[in-house]
């Protein structure tokens, strides 16, 4: 089955720029997360982290 998947996916043109965008989008949306949790106020994170205690 694998192996019809490989042969398939080889015959179509341009199908190596799809694993560089996943790729791109993948990282760029660790990075930006990873500058957000370090440039966040820290109010912010501790009145969000209240929310489920708060009934």
């Amino acid at each position: 089955m694998l192996k019809f998947v490989k042969n398939h996916m080889e015959s179509i043109v341009g199908i190596e720029i799809y694993p560089i965008i996943s790729l791109t989008i993948f990282f760029s949306f660790f990075l930006i997360l990873f500058w957000w949790v370090f440039t966040a106020k820290k109010e912010h994170i501790k009145e969000v982290s209240q929310i489920p205690l708060d009934n």
